[in-house]
């Protein structure tokens, strides 16, 4: 089957754009997968293997998320125009211009996946199941975790990081080339690293707005406007089946991952015992058996299947704009 992107383009988001690709058939009776990417302030690019899923016969959706990437750059906007209810509004309006939200799944990875599961619990009607990939639940426990592992380094590594933090000097290079041992055992162990994943970290490096803005200089300094954000809240109220994803040296440790297992409610977790943070590059093969596993079994159980009055219009068509006021949140 043919999976090259069927068509690409923007769709508008308030006065700005959000930048997507399909790759695969929008009008397929399959649940449409639609891919968020992490970061906040990272591309699509490292997760377009993902791609790869439509030779199933669903369609599936990449997009850079505002601030990055295709999408509208804003490198003037400050810290407070930069929140969740921005991206989560973003979500919504790409889901509803699409056509697709009366059928669709998230797979939503590090960020992504507590961005989507913001998302699953107000309940929208046509979401059908989750992926939460390599996530952590809040940023608090990221932060207790991602301290335990920084503890691990090689002697001298932690030290060097902690004395640029304090003096506020991590645009440095040494700073930087500190960062690398973290990086190389707990974000993608593959060496060298693979192409689309350089592809979004260069991405990140040419406009940081977003990153620096809402994480901070680095995995695992979070000084941004997330380092107390949390969705633990949101869990008990996601009422779709949910996959977790997670890898055993993963920045985004067992511990930070337990209250999704904890607290939504038809739950299953799939640890990935070669990878760190990115399974799906790390293992491939293995990540993409688990994910036709769970969106087959998606596709066969009918307490999951779409509810659809055979009258109504079908609208999937990318120039159907949104029936939600996209600058809501723009403006709020």
């Amino acid at each position: 089957m043919n999976t090259r992107p069927s068509s690409k383009g923007t769709v508008p988001f308030g006065e700005y754009e959000t930048w997507y690709r399909v790759t695969g058939d929008l009008t397929s009776d399959r649940p449409v997968l639609v891919v968020v990417h992490g970061g906040p302030g990272s591309t699509h690019d490292y997760l377009q293997n993902l791609a790869g899923l439509a030779e199933d016969g669903r369609a599936v959706v990449h997009y850079d998320q505002l601030g990055n990437g295709g999408s509208t750059h804003l490198p003037d906007k400050g810290p407070d125009f930069w929140t969740v209810d921005l991206f989560a509004a973003e979500l919504d309006n790409l889901v509803r211009a699409l056509g697709i939200a009366d059928n669709y799944v998230l797979f939503g990875q590090s960020w992504g996946g507590m961005l989507i599961t913001r998302h699953a619990s107000d309940r929208p009607a046509g979401l059908r199941g989750l992926v939460i990939a390599n996530s952590p639940a809040s940023y608090q426990l990221w932060l207790r975790e991602v301290g335990l592992l920084r503890s691990r380094l090689p002697d001298g590594v932690n030290e060097t990081l902690l004395r640029h933090e304090a003096a506020g000097s991590t645009d440095t290079d040494e700073y930087h080339a500190a960062m690398r041992p973290f990086y190389e055992r707990h974000v993608c162990r593959l060496k060298p690293w693979p192409r689309d994943y350089l592809a979004s970290f260069y991405e990140v490096y040419n406009d940081p707005t977003v990153y620096y803005a809402m994480n901070g200089p680095s995995e695992f300094h979070v000084t941004g406007t997330l380092r107390d954000w949390s969705v633990i809240d949101h869990c008990p109220d996601v009422a779709v089946p949910t996959l977790l994803i997670s890898g055993r040296h993963d920045e985004a440790t067992p511990a930070t991952v337990q209250p999704f297992q904890d607290l939504i409610p038809d739950v299953r977790w799939e640890m990935f015992e070669e990878s760190s943070h990115l399974p799906h590059l790390e293992e491939p093969e293995r990540f993409t058996e688990v994910m036709r596993a769970f969106l087959d079994e998606l596709d066969r159980d009918p307490a999951v299947a779409p509810d659809r009055d055979p009258a109504a219009p079908s609208h999937r068509d990318p120039a159907v704009a949104s029936d939600r006021d996209p600058g809501r949140a723009l403006r709020s």
